[in-house]
């Protein structure tokens, strides 16, 4: 706790790799241990910019975050990138492969990246994100970035616990039909054409048909959303990207939209985690589990309905 919360240094990271580690735990003790940490470390969080950042696979994020946060602490900030990869849905396991692609970034001493597995949670982040957004601003982060596993338009959790969230996209993102998919797009509060120098005459077009589509979008028919072009292997417009960012946030600070957002999103917060926890405590009913696999059978032969089957187990559970 105290290495935490002390200066920046190899004795900080240490202690953030292993707080991080508690909250991600599944064993019951530690989950003791990991809520009496975020409640002793909670009056030195919410002074960060928390960022979020989506794209698909292959638009450059892990490249974008890099040449960003470089940027970053070359001016003073300390930043913390958390990345989170897919895991595999036949084996569990995850690359994890983010830290390797920020190379230069993983080793700065005002920088700390800790890739992440997704483990099956739904939205493009891990179970613990938000946790470990407030353990990176505990440790003296004041930009924290979340990157998304990167699978398309479902991942709109990213928004929900972030304060702006920027969506990247490709120069040949496709026509107006592609550009305006509900999803992430109308959640985004930020658009950046990566990848721009690549085709400078596609990145422009791409540019104006997301303003184009933009404006079909209820949230932002008035409120208009800036879509930029970036290259990270250039560095052109990350000048442009940061000072719009800074810019949204600052005015949402000062007309109390901020702190309004951060709010709702720590209410759906415990929301989240009351319907996780009655699940899993679902799943943990003696009497649920003697009974679920002679219930999985009859629903698989045919002779139960899954919804009649649900009604049963729900019953069993019941106090």
């Amino acid at each position: 706790m105290s290495d935490l919360l002390g200066p920046a240094g190899p004795a900080q990271r240490r202690a953030l790799a292993k707080a991080i580690t508690l909250l991600e735990s599944t064993r019951p003790e530690h989950r003791v241990q990991a809520d009496a940490l975020l409640n002793a470390v909670l009056p030195h969080t919410g002074a960060a910019l928390r960022l979020g950042l989506s794209g698909v696979p292959g638009v450059g994020k892990s490249s974008f975050i890099e040449a960003l946060g470089l940027m970053l602490v070359d001016q003073g900030h300390r930043v913390a990138v958390l990345a989170v990869d897919p895991s595999s849905s036949l084996g569990g396991g995850s690359i994890l492969g983010d830290k390797t692609r920020m190379e230069r970034l993983s080793v700065h001493p005002s920088a700390y990246i800790r890739p992440t597995p997704s483990s099956g949670a739904l939205g493009g982040v891990a179970e613990r994100t938000r946790e470990t957004i407030l353990l990176a601003e505990a440790a003296g982060h004041d930009i924290v970035i979340v990157e998304t596993v990167g699978v398309g338009q479902s991942e709109t959790a990213v928004a929900g616990m972030t304060d702006l969230f920027c969506l990247l996209q490709l120069p040949n993102a496709g026509d107006d039909l592609q550009a305006i998919k509900k999803g992430v797009m109308e959640l985004a509060d930020l658009v950046v054409i990566h990848k721009a120098d690549l085709d400078a005459a596609a990145a422009t077009r791409a540019q104006a048909q997301i303003t184009s589509a933009l404006r079909f979008f209820g949230p932002h028919a008035t409120h208009g959303v800036p879509v930029l072009q970036a290259s990270a292997i250039t560095g052109q417009g990350l000048v442009e990207f940061w000072s719009t960012v800074r810019a949204q946030h600052d005015a949402r600070r000062a007309s109390g939209a901020l702190q309004a957002r951060r709010k709702a999103q720590d209410e759906a917060w415990l929301w989240e985690r009351i319907h996780a926890g009655v699940q899993q405590r679902f799943r943990e009913h003696p009497a649920v589990r003697a009974a679920l696999p002679g219930v999985l059978s009859d629903i698989r032969d045919g002779r139960l309905a899954a919804s009649v089957a649900a009604r049963q187990l729900l019953d069993l559970a019941a106090p």
